[in-house]
């Protein structure tokens, strides 16, 4: 089996790595070699987060792959992630660790369901969360993130109707923040959708002091109990800059790393889901390591590509979400 057979296979081409190699000093001769910048999302394990250029939420990480002057992106991520940096820097290698690390909520939206869909309501705007896929984004008129959703719609006329997905839990909090009736896809996150209201509330009694952080991606009965609702960065901020000692956080556990990384006197708690593991990880951002990393910037595989009639199309709402989100500041 060669290279491209066992990566369509498996979304990684296995190799023995010699177990003396020190990792960190392989990556970063690599990456002044090939002049490769490394991306990567909060939810990553905290070796690829040490490793990064950059570590951020969607928003930042689409900025920065705007802007990065970067030969070849590696981004550590999922697939919709490694897409948007391609639609954005189409000229340039774009690369995941694992080409099968997909999101629960990208296949919560088929494009050509949500095509029919949008033809339901043709005098709606289509404003699509940037957890879906670049054939949706192509479907779009502009993209948000957690981070810049409640201002992008708060920036169109209030008389403007909107179509707001794929994620439905996002959407309705989007909608209660802003009194806009927003027509929502029936759309979420997996990770978002099992924490346990029954557990936290244990925890809280456990906690008494501890404030309950909470992405919107949660559902209803979560965001209720919540002292602060907010993207992973406004989350991440939230806790560095309040004197409270003990915080709850209601998303992926991958962010604990840089909050515990910024916050060291400060104590955080995973939110516990309602399954039998007790933990929240995404399986599809757990899929990327660091040997898949390292194995993915030697042999610049696997590369991500999207088709060109699909990037004309998707790169305008993602520019159009980066123009606002630069005038508002955000």
């Amino acid at each position: 089996m060669n290279i491209l057979d066992e990566i369509n296979l498996k979304g990684y081409a296995e190799e023995i790595i010699d177990p003396t190699l020190d990792l960190f000093d392989e990556i970063e001769k690599l990456k002044k070699e090939k002049n490769a910048v490394i991306l990567a999302h909060y939810y990553q394990e905290p070796d690829i987060q040490d490793i990064a250029d950059y570590i951020g939420d969607s928003l930042g990480l689409s900025q920065q792959a705007a802007k990065t002057d970067a030969d070849i992106i590696v981004f550590a991520g999922v697939h919709f992630m490694a897409e948007t940096a391609k639609i954005l820097s189409p000229n340039k290698k774009v690369l995941l660790p694992d080409a099968k690390a997909g999101c629960s909520l990208a296949d919560s939206c088929p494009p050509h369901l949500f095509k029919k869909f949008k033809e339901k309501y043709p005098d709606h705007l289509v404003i699509t969360y940037v957890n879906c896929t670049a054939e949706l984004k192509a479907l779009s008129d502009i993209v948000c993130t957690s981070s810049n959703a409640i201002q992008i719609v708060e920036s169109l006329p209030p008389e403007q109707k909107i179509i707001f997905g794929p994620d439905k839990n996002l959407g309705a909090y989007v909608a209660k923040k802003t009194g806009r009736d927003l027509v929502l896809w029936n759309g979420a996150c997996m990770v978002h959708e099992i924490f346990s209201r029954e557990k936290i509330t244990k925890l809280k009694e456990r906690h008494p002091g501890a404030k309950l952080l909470a992405h919107p991606e949660c559902e209803e009965v979560i965001l209720q109990m919540a002292d602060y609702i907010g993207s992973t960065t406004g989350i991440l901020k939230y806790a560095g800059n309040h004197t409270d000692k003990e915080f709850i956080v209601a998303t992926e556990a991958g962010i604990l790393h840089q909050m515990q990384k910024e916050n060291p006197d400060k104590v955080f708690i995973p939110a516990p889901p309602n399954n039998a593991c007790a933990c929240n990880d995404c399986p599809h951002m757990k899929r990327n390591t660091l040997e898949k990393l390292y194995l993915c910037l030697k042999n610049e595989l696997p590369e991500i590509t999207v088709p060109q009639h699909i990037i004309e199309k998707a790169v305008k709402p993602i520019e159009r979400m980066l123009e606002i989100s630069a005038r508002l500041g955000l």
